[in-house]
Formats: structure tokens, sequence, C-alpha cells
């Protein structure tokens, strides 16, 4: 298990604006012959921001870095399901997540992570079903109403 990994409530900060200009300027000094290393760092930078189109960018080199070299796969999971957390995009954060979990059982990170998603889904699951059902209540007030004014 590789420990260094930040647990998720690590991805809540951000990085300085000066911290991730760093990162940017290397990647971009890199440009065509970037190293996955380099890349890997802007990318976690990126997942850290809070713009979204910055941990749009996250998401999507990373997603790259896991294509191109299958030995920062695993590395790419955890990271991928932050990225996706952060987004919103709740099932491809608990697929990657999963993903991770079958390969590492008892990575605390990845753990803690599916539960964040887990707290997540059943809470605006739990707000969807409030909605809809609050919709449906007024729908059927109105409906009443319209009937009962059309029986006069």
């Amino acid at each position: 298990m590789n420990t260094h990994l930040p647990y998720a409530v690590d991805a809540e900060s951000s990085l300085k604006p000066a911290e991730l200009q760093v990162l940017r300027s290397q990647y971009e000094k890199e440009g065509d012959y970037v190293g996955i290393q380099t890349k890997f760092n802007f990318a976690w930078g990126l997942i850290r921001s809070n713009s979204r189109s910055e941990e749009q960018e996250g998401v999507r080199l990373l997603s790259e870095i896991f294509r191109a070299a299958p030995e920062r796969r695993r590395e790419c999971l955890y990271y991928l399901a932050l990225g996706n957390y952060k987004l919103g995009n709740y099932g491809e954060a608990r697929r990657y997540n999963d993903l991770l979990l079958e390969k590492e059982p008892a990575n605390l990170q990845a753990a803690s992570l599916g539960t964040l998603i887990d707290e997540k889904v059943s809470k605006e699951g739990l707000m969807g079903i409030a909605i809809v059902g609050g919709l449906a209540l007024a729908a059927g007030v109105v409906g009443g109403i319209m009937f009962r004014g059309a029986k006069r």
C-alpha cells in the first residue's frame, strides 16, 4: 500500500496560485516531451483547485496518464476517483475507487474516499427524492384546485 496518498479531505485545500503556477510552468516548459511525473504533479495541482475547469483539466490529464503509463495506473485510480468526486461525478468516482479497493482492500485513503462518495450520493439522493416528492405534492394540490374549480 502506498501510504503517501493524501486523504480525500486534502483535495479540498487548494494550492496557492503561485504553487500551481510552478507546476504549470514546469509542465509547459517540457512541452511535447513532458514527463509523466511532471504531468502527474500538474494534474494533482489542478484537481486541488477550486476552479471547475482546472479540476476537469486535471482529470483529463490523469486519464491520459492512466492510458499511457500502465505502471502509474494504480496511483491514478485514487486521483481520478478524487477528481471525479470533486466534480460531482460520483458514479465515475465510485468506479475508480472500487477498482483501487479491489487491488488494495486495506487502502485507508480509498476507504475514506469511498465513505465520502457514499455519503454524498446518499445526501444528494435524499435531496432529489425530496424535490421530486415536493413537485408531486405541488402538482397534486394544483390538480385538486383545478378539479374542484371544474366541478363548480
